[in-house]
């Protein structure tokens, strides 16, 4: 690709507005329930300036403006150009630190916490019609992911598909991470919302920060121990019941819950496989339910939105899979890279070659979005960076071989790829 600009595709940015406009886009009856939620909310807020004042009054402070672009599109295109990036993923729940960006009844990331199914469908249909607003602004460069309470009522559930399909510039649709004492995702039950979805060509979403708070008391390590396997449970779920065997287009990311789980996950579930003696018995028992390595299924039906990818994991690329995983800014969390992502880029790309860079940083992205790169390029010229921005060699290619020489347990275990 030589010199020329990335085109910079985050796969990971919320968007939201303050909670008490979210009324106008709620159905009507459900505005006794709205007032009550909201005052919740805003006393959830004043608990939470009582005990880390300083740190929100600065962050919203500081950052006034651009966290206006969590709902006003002139304003996110501003953040974005600035940031370097032509297009982004757009997430419910735009205020990470006190909540008072979330959809009504908390229908966005903490979805499976709601146990009222009228409440989580009228709030999810809210931020829904909300997200369809601000993504036709310029559908080119959003894809936005609707919000579908998929446990409470899988065919209710199919008609917000459908309705979702047809909307500019939504490309995706997120369902809650757990599902309490509802059918697992690998019930037939949600059949018809993985054929609605692989139809539709909308990839299925979790999101970290989904899990059962009433486990944890008060203690935050044990929360962040165990956030991420929770985001990437219902990913097995699908695999080993078939779904990507019966819809074989049908996508499911992983956002925001880091990528490092890929690595073991990938060689584990392939000795499970027939990596050895022990595990013959096993593998016939996954016989019809699956026609690959549990490997392969990652860059064509798994991927991961991994936001701001740690080091060390960009040091483990080769083993994730190039074609698997997504960059993302988080904007406007304070715990991504915006307003300092070209820094970021900067530091943590300088030794990565330019067409794996490309792929991570937008390539993968367009592709599961359906973004049109043609479209962006403009754009990223622009606003962009080159590799040489990044401090990259821009002759640096990676070897063709990287990504089989770096799955190193197939020679190991002596196990068999169904693809070259």
């Amino acid at each position: 690709m030589g010199n020329e600009k990335y085109v910079i595709i985050s796969a990971d940015g919320h968007c939201g507005l303050p909670i008490h406009e979210y009324e106008r886009y709620l159905d009507p009856g459900f505005r006794p329930a709205f007032a009550t939620w909201v005052a919740q909310k805003e006393a959830e807020r004043k608990l939470k300036l009582e005990s880390n004042y300083e740190f929100i009054m600065g962050w919203e402070t500081s950052n006034e403006e651009g966290l206006r672009g969590a709902y006003d599109p002139s304003v996110r295109d501003k953040e974005l150009d600035a940031d370097g990036v032509a297009a982004d993923v757009l997430f419910a729940d735009a205020d990470a630190v006190t909540g008072m960006g979330s959809p009504p009844f908390d229908a966005g990331l903490a979805a499976g916490m709601q146990l009222d199914a009228e409440l989580a469908f009228a709030g999810a249909r809210a931020h829904n019609r909300f997200l369809a607003d601000l993504c036709s602004t310029s559908p080119e460069r959003r894809a936005g992911i609707a919000l579908i309470p998929l446990c409470h009522d899988p065919i209710r559930a199919v008609d917000e598909v459908e309705w979702a399909a047809n909307q500019p510039g939504i490309r995706g649709v997120m369902i809650p991470t757990m599902w309490r004492d509802r059918p697992p995702y690998s019930s037939e039950v949600y059949e018809p919302f993985w054929a609605a979805c692989a139809a539709a060509n909308l990839p299925v979403h979790t999101h970290s920060g989904e899990a059962p708070h009433e486990d944890y008391n008060d203690h935050l390590g044990i929360y962040l121990a165990e956030v991420v396997w929770w985001a990437a449970r219902p990913s097995w779920h699908l695999l080993f019941s078939g779904a990507f065997e019966r819809h074989p287009n049908l996508k499911f990311v992983v956002t925001e819950a880091a990528a490092y789980w890929i690595a073991d996950t990938k060689w584990k579930w392939d000795q499970y496989m027939g990596g050895g003696h022990t595990t013959k018995k096993m593998a016939a028992l996954l016989e019809g339910k699956i026609s690959k390595l549990p490997s392969e299924y990652f860059g064509t039906n798994i991927f991961a939105g991994a936001s701001t990818m740690s080091k060390e994991e960009l040091r483990r690329r080769n083993v994730l899979g190039t074609d698997a995983v997504m960059w993302g800014t988080d904007y406007p969390h304070p715990e991504g890279s915006w307003p300092n992502t070209f820094a970021k880029l900067q530091k943590d790309f300088v030794d990565i070659p330019v067409d794996e860079t490309a792929r991570i940083l937008g390539g993968v992205a367009a592709g599961v979005y359906g973004l049109d790169l043609a479209k962006l390029q403009p754009i990223a010229d622009r606003i962009g960076y080159t590799p040489t921005d990044l401090n990259q060699d821009p002759d640096l290619m990676a070897s063709p071989t990287a990504e089989r020489d770096a799955k190193w347990w197939l020679e190991d275990y002596g196990i068999t790829p169904t693809r070259p």
